[in-house]
């Protein structure tokens, strides 16, 4: 008898590639974004395999603006940890970004805006916009806020709390990334509610990141919690206890949204333990 749960986990991984296939596509769409080695075809097959597993009840279609939106946000991030050499570079990415992301026209060019408007113009469309079309401009802006505060971190030598540390992880861009799926989903749920259990859940997802990442980040010269005031053990300790406050705070939710983070929180915590998203710097 063929195992049921093989079969499920079949399904997952062929949605998966098909949709590695799709990011695949986009990456050559903007070629500008996605020229690093870093962006190499794990990096499409694994970002896929997460969507993937954290909504199994999904097809290619129902993920495509979660992938769409993922893998812009590895572009800004490679483009604001690594790629911007300057202040005014960071800050000229936010000052273009803005006017895209309220609906305006990409300069020619600009593979990072222009993938954005495409995105923007894709959720515009959707009835759940005009009640979350906010939300989602809100949560762009503390990704790019969150950014550019870690670059200046860094600029400046300065090295921050682990509280402080911890209080920025809307530069990680769970948050953003889900506020696409939830308007492409079609909404639902006390807006409130959930958007704090996404930024629960993101906090989580940054310690569970930090852990699988420090040996990278340190060979990079990226910020990781493990790299500041605090031991591993401690950090370690903090991730169930924020685990334990993400779930009071899922429990109400429609039960997709609510098992859509869960899985991420489940997925990030068995990945992290063997490798991470990048390739080759």
């Amino acid at each position: 008898m063929m195992s049921s749960d093989a079969r499920a986990d079949g399904r997952v991984c062929a949605v998966a590639g098909q949709s590695q296939r799709q990011m695949g596509a986009w990456a050559a769409e903007y070629p500008g974004l996605f020229k690093a080695d870093a962006f190499d075809p794990v990096l499409h097959s694994t970002l896929a395999l997460a969507m993937a597993f954290s909504g199994p009840w999904l097809d290619a279609a129902g993920l495509r603006m979660a992938n769409r939106a993922t893998l812009w946000s590895f572009g800004l991030d490679w483009i604001m940890d690594y790629a911007a050499g300057s202040r005014a570079e960071v800050d000229g990415v936010l000052a273009r970004l803005g006017p895209v992301a309220d609906g305006g026209p990409a300069a020619p060019g600009d593979d990072l805006a222009r993938f954005l408007a495409d995105i923007r113009v894709e959720l515009a469309a959707m009835p759940a916009f005009a009640e979350l079309g906010g939300v989602w401009r809100e949560e762009l802006d503390l990704v790019l806020e969150g950014m550019a505060l870690e670059w200046r971190w860094k600029d400046e030598g300065h090295r921050p709390g682990f509280t402080e540390y911890l209080a920025n992880a809307d530069n990680l861009g769970f948050s953003f990334v889900f506020a696409t799926h939830w308007i492409a989903q079609g909404g639902g749920g006390d807006v409130a509610q959930v958007r704090a259990a996404s930024w629960a859940v993101q906090r989580v997802i940054r310690l569970l990141n930090d852990l699988g990442t420090v040996e990278r980040d340190r060979k990079w010269g990226d910020l990781n919690a493990l790299l500041l005031d605090v031991e591993q053990a401690e950090v370690e300790a903090r991730v169930p206890v924020l685990v334990a406050e993400a779930e009071e705070l899922l429990a109400p939710l429609p039960s997709e949204y609510a098992q859509y983070m869960q899985r991420q929180m489940a997925f990030c915590s068995g990945f992290y333990g063997v490798t991470d998203f990048w390739g080759a710097h």
